[in-house]
């Protein structure tokens, strides 16, 4: 993708004029905005039908699969995924058969139904539910944590980026080998953006502030696993597309038998997948904010020999009573499942690898120890 491409990029323009036509309707309703109200009160109704369009996307892209023409060549250059074609009917629903289903709609054309699935409806909706939510906790309280913001703010700096670096989606293992079915149809319209988005709507209801301290603590975690993540990516796309740069030019690498060279020093000569830890690492911030707290909803007068956290305009008085620090089994739930998605997308790719390099990547794992965190995984 060109860097004109990526300037002109229409979707990510249209997730930009849906957010300003957002921000024109707070600016004019403020909280009371019909789109934040309505997704508040509807948030177990809009789950359901996202949890039946992703039943009905995933038996469509299944059905249709068996359209595809095996016989080479294949003038529709479509191609089932190589795991997602076992005659096992229930996995291969759940994997997905077809590779890159694709479908053309009147004036939009033809677009890769994954490839959107993946970087448009659960992304941009994730950031619809954290907007929404923030409004809620306006109108339950009157204000706006800064807990609350922070976690809206990174977790939409980090969708708005993916989105706009979306052409790095097309080398990820969801992309160049999973097939499109039930587990990436459920993942992109019900678990990215009503699980995700599970801080905000906690610190909705329990809005913890943090003080400049907190922030200042929090925002490093997050800088410092960006860094890790930019910082190891860019490395190794320097290495494989500009070898001769002063940067990379003189690191030891493996050169494999099939012509492509491993790279062994750097940020890659201290883990196989180092980015992988960035990335963990940065989603941390994501949870950090909502501390270890959890909240019971008294009703007005009812906790008067409680400690009170906060008082709702309507006279409700929240707080932990017997609930403290249950909150973090599903606020920090984030956290820990990103962590064993990882480790299994690892050990995904290194089989992959092994298979792909023989002889070469068990060379590869002996210079290079350590899968993700050094001295550690």
């Amino acid at each position: 993708m060109s860097l004109v491409d990526r300037e002109l990029n229409p979707p990510l323009v249209l997730v930009v004029v849906q957010l300003a036509a957002c921000a024109i309707g707070t600016y004019l309703k403020g909280a009371d905005f019909v789109v934040w109200t309505y997704i508040a009160d509807n948030y177990v109704q809009l789950l359901t039908a996202n949890i039946l369009i992703s039943y009905a996307l995933s038996a469509f892209v299944y059905v249709r699969s068996f359209s595809v023409d095996t016989n080479y060549p294949n003038k529709e250059l479509r191609e089932l995924a190589a795991g997602g074609n076992t005659g096992n009917s229930v996995y291969d629903f759940y994997i997905g058969r077809e590779l890159n289903p694709r479908v053309s709609l009147p004036i939009f054309g033809e677009f890769d139904i994954k490839t959107w699935c993946e970087m448009r409806p659960g992304l941009t909706g994730w950031i619809l539910l954290n907007l929404a939510f923030i409004a809620k906790q306006y109108r339950t309280y009157g204000f706006i944590s800064d807990s609350i913001l922070f976690t809206a703010s990174v977790q939409a700096f980090y969708v708005l980026d993916g989105q706009y670096n979306e052409s790095g989606i097309l080398t990820m293992i969801d992309i160049t080998t999973d097939g499109f079915g039930f587990m990436l149809s459920f993942g992109d319209l019900v678990w990215v953006p009503f699980l995700y988005s599970t801080q905000c709507r906690y610190l909705a209801v329990y809005p913890l502030h943090l003080g400049w301290t907190g922030i200042a603590a929090v925002s490093a975690v997050f800088a410092l696993g960006l860094y890790i993540f930019r910082a190891a990516n860019t490395q190794k796309n320097v290495f494989r597309t500009q070898p001769s740069d002063p940067s990379v030019a003189n690191m030891p690498y493996i050169q494999t038998k099939r012509g492509t060279r491993l790279l062994t020093a750097g940020w890659w000569g201290m883990s196989r997948h180092i980015n992988y830890f960035g990335d963990w690492l940065q989603s941390m911030p994501f949870s950090l904010p909502t501390g270890l707290a959890g909240y019971t909803i008294m009703s007005a007068g009812s906790a008067a020999a409680l400690s009170t956290d906060f008082k709702m305009l309507d006279g409700r008085e929240v707080v932990q009573g017997e609930a403290k620090g249950w909150g973090a089994i599903f606020t920090y739930f984030y956290v820990l499942y990103f962590a064993i998605l990882l480790m299994h997308r690892e050990r995904r790719d290194d089989a992959m690898c092994a298979k792909k390099y023989g002889e070469d990547w068990e060379e590869y794992r002996r210079i290079v120890k350590w899968r993700i965190l050094p001295w550690v995984y």
